[in-house]
């Protein structure tokens, strides 16, 4: 037995990144595990490795998808709102189209996917909001995506201020930047606009973590596993930044 035996997690943006190395640890805590994502290739490739975990498709932008995943799901006990993108523009190039598409997926479809996880708790339950440190400071060329994980962290302070009274709790999780799929697209990016190397590309990105390292998914995970452990209870309302040092 272990302490997430008998609860079900669900996690968006499961196929890839720290959605799939939270799935994967979560089944490790012994959790039924239900991952969710626009395409299914990923997940598969991810629960095939995860006996007993289930795949889902699901665009978290879309309310009617969001509330079929749920129902498709089954009663949950861990609600992870990780599915999120990342674009780069300068604010006088942005579009309207691209502030309203960062928007849509990075603070919208988590605010749906939260609700819906509200919505359907008996009793017990974790909502885990998956930020950025962009969400507690600003960075230059993302102003979008920054805007969309600052209102993720008002969202998680206040929903926490309406569950504090019940047996459920509301935090966001803020990582520096990461060594993942979307840190590698950042990185190709940098190196078209600037004509940097790949490593000189990759440190500058690292450079913005007070440790000066990209941060581990599993760093992220292990962050998630101590919310839904025993004695995380008064863990409610917070932005935890996993970046190494004050942010």
């Amino acid at each position: 037995m272990t302490a997430l035996t008998g609860k079900r997690v669900l996690i968006t943006g499961g196929g890839t990144g720290v959605g799939a190395d939270l799935a994967r640890g979560f089944h490790a805590a012994g959790a039924q595990v239900v991952i969710a994502g626009r395409r299914i290739d990923p997940l598969q490739t991810v629960v095939a490795a995860l006996p007993g975990a289930r795949a889902l498709t699901c665009d978290v932008t879309d309310e009617a998808q969001v509330a079929t995943l749920f129902a498709q799901a089954g009663p949950v006990d861990v609600v992870i709102a990780n599915a999120g993108a990342s674009t780069s523009a300068p604010m006088a190039k942005t579009t309207l189209a691209d502030w309203n598409a960062m928007l849509a997926v990075n603070l919208t479809g988590t605010f749906l996917t939260l609700r819906e996880g509200l919505r359907q708790f008996s009793g017990w339950g974790r909502l885990i909001a998956v930020a950025s440190t962009a969400g507690l400071k600003g960075y230059g060329y993302v102003a979008p995506y920054a805007a969309a994980k600052h209102g993720v962290v008002g969202m998680i302070r206040s929903l926490a201020l309406e569950v504090a009274r019940g047996p459920v709790t509301a935090n966001a999780l803020c990582p520096g930047f990461l060594d993942t799929e979307m840190t590698d697209r950042s990185v190709a990016n940098i190196m078209e606009k600037t004509g940097k190397s790949e490593d000189e590309a990759r440190a500058a990105l690292a450079a913005t973590n007070p440790q000066k390292r990209l941060i581990q998914p599993r760093e992220v995970t292990a962050a998630a596993l101590w919310l839904c452990a025993e004695g995380a209870e008064g863990i409610n309302g917070q932005a935890l930044a996993i970046a190494g040092g004050e942010v």
